[in-house]
């Protein structure tokens, strides 16, 4: 395998960068998980139309927004 010529160097994604994707890997999971969960709760209640997409909505941002934070801190303890 040849040598880079040079010194140039790889470095991986700093400390800050690592914590910015876990929240945005969170947040997805959690939107995903807060749809599911909150359409079902939803539909149970036997909401329909505009106080549906509201309710399930505000499911999956809050969902986001908590997963997302908890692996950003969780991302942040590991680096």
């Amino acid at each position: 395998m040849p040598v880079p010529i040079g010194g140039g160097y790889q470095t991986g994604p700093s400390c800050w960068d690592r914590i910015k994707m876990g929240f945005a890997l969170g947040f997805c999971v959690g939107m995903a998980s807060g749809a599911i969960f909150g359409g079902f709760s939803a539909l149970r209640y036997g909401l329909r139309g505009r106080e549906l997409v509201n309710s399930v909505g505000k499911v999956m941002i809050q969902g986001g927004g908590t997963f997302g934070t908890f692996m950003a801190i969780g991302t942040g303890i590991r680096c």
